[in-house]
């Protein structure tokens, strides 16, 4: 699901940009309301919803049980498709929130878009309500909705945290305990040993950047060290030293024979996936689904861990994903779209339902109550999974910017990793260079 959404990345960003000129000039006086919305009554109104494919199903099975509390509240739940959800919403936002539904459904990577080009484009939940669950939610997520501290941009619902699953059998066969890793130094010296004794790759990496997401490793590298491509500022931080660590610890991996190319995307990492050509898939919570799903005779061959830590002693837990539900400035029943976005996102019955459906993780701590979530995996050797993945959450976390310029950002950085893995350039070098350039692209501070 993310991978789809992040697969077309560098196209949404571009059309966002580029509408972003018109949409700001058909705003005027954003206000509470948003564009031209009203608040409307909290137990009464015509609302729909606009998601994608699984959440959307979600959401829908939860209408009934919505409408026992409020009966005069009529839903249409609509599954817009994923990535189209995300250019329809751009469309609607560039037209004055003209034609917009209710209630979005919108990424971590796009909401800070969304919300620089699109003053008011987004209600401001915080008035009809949203300030009360500001302790409810993982740690690091309040911030990404609400990064002034004031306006409450959306509300958290999908918390994936950075995961390492990897293949127990060879582990053993090489003789190497996974469970004792404690850096990404040592995993490096575990996957020579890997290699060598099952032929089996340690990681794999899509090396062109055929795909807009083949830094996602990268990206995790940094986000473990509180990182990101932008501070808190809005400052451009892609050479930082934790970046230029990331990256030449990508560089060692690869030169040393351990990183198989995935160019193809996830075509090509499903097949890898099957194949059994990499040890380790450094992949967030909700990939544990896919790796059942996709090799369902793999049972008790699979662990998962949080990953190993950049530097020893460093932290190994990291929001690397999350999805929101906002509602639109434009909308009529700002306050009707409020009880239903509270209802499914602040009582942990439903935040569990739509887990058992659809495996979404919740940012809502008080879900993770549930026993679903302590329950042994079979697939996973017995692990109790869930649990595995809370500790993350519980764990300190940073909050991330990724602004209006995330997909000009995502561009450089998957150029400069490219000609790392193909050409072995040097890493300081291609993300200083990376860094200057989006500083010539978007007017913005480098951080030095």
């Amino acid at each position: 699901m993310e991978l789809e959404r992040r697969r077309v990345l560098r196209i949404g960003g571009a059309i966002a940009a580029g509408a972003g000129l018109t949409g700001l000039t058909a705003c005027s006086g954003t206000g509470d309301t948003g564009q031209g919305g009203t608040t409307g009554e909290k137990h009464k109104g015509r609302i729909s919803v606009w998601s994608w494919q699984g959440p959307a199903a979600e959401m829908k099975a939860l209408v009934p049980e919505f409408n026992k509390k409020y009966p005069e509240i009529e839903v249409t739940i609509e599954d817009i498709g994923n990535p189209a959800i995300w250019d329809k919403i751009t469309t609607g936002l560039a037209a004055g929130g003209q034609g917009l539904a209710d209630v979005l459904h919108i990424g971590v990577d796009y909401l800070p878009g969304y919300v620089e080009k699109f003053p008011g484009g987004l209600a401001d939940l915080g008035p009809l309500g949203a300030n009360a669950y500001r302790d409810a939610f993982a740690q690091g997520l309040w911030q990404t909705v609400t990064p002034d501290g004031k306006r409450v941009n959306a509300l958290p619902w999908e918390a994936n945290s950075a995961g390492f699953y990897y293949r127990a059998d060879l582990f053993e066969k090489a003789g190497v305990d996974a469970g004792a890793l404690q850096t990404w130094e040592e995993t490096i010296e575990a996957g020579k040993e890997i290699k060598q004794k099952t032929g089996a790759h340690l990681l794999g990496i899509d090396k062109p950047a055929s795909q807009a997401d083949a830094a996602n490793f990268f990206q995790m590298l940094l986000q473990l060290q509180g990182t990101f491509y932008f501070n808190l500022a809005g400052d451009i931080t892609l050479d930082s030293p934790e970046a230029v660590k990331a990256m030449t610890l990508i560089k060692t991996m690869n030169d040393a024979g351990l990183v198989s190319d995935l160019s193809g995307g996830w075509n090509t990492l499903m097949t890898s996936l099957k194949q059994g050509t990499a040890a380790v898939l450094p992949m967030p919570t909700w990939f544990g689904g896919v790796v059942e799903e996709q090799v369902p005779e793999e049972a008790g061959k699979w662990k998962v861990r949080l990953p190993p830590a950049v530097r020893r002693g460093g932290s190994t837990a990291a929001m690397v994903n999350s999805t929101h539900l906002a509602v639109a400035g434009s909308s009529k029943h700002q306050a009707a779209a409020w009880s239903f976005v509270e209802f499914v996102l602040t009582r942990p019955s439903s935040q569990v339902q739509i887990y058992k459906g659809k495996g979404i993780a919740p940012a809502l701590m008080q879900a993770y109550d549930d026993a679903v979530f302590h329950e042994p995996s079979p697939f996973f050797s017995g692990q109790k999974k869930g649990e595995v993945f809370l500790d993350a959450l519980k764990a300190p976390s940073s909050a991330f910017n990724y602004t209006a310029d995330y997909a000009r950002a995502l561009k450089l950085v998957t150029d400069a990793q490219s000609k790392v893995l193909l050409g072995g350039a040097d890493p300081a070098k291609v993300l200083g260079e990376a860094a200057d350039q989006l500083a010539r692209q978007t007017g913005r501070k480098v951080s030095r």
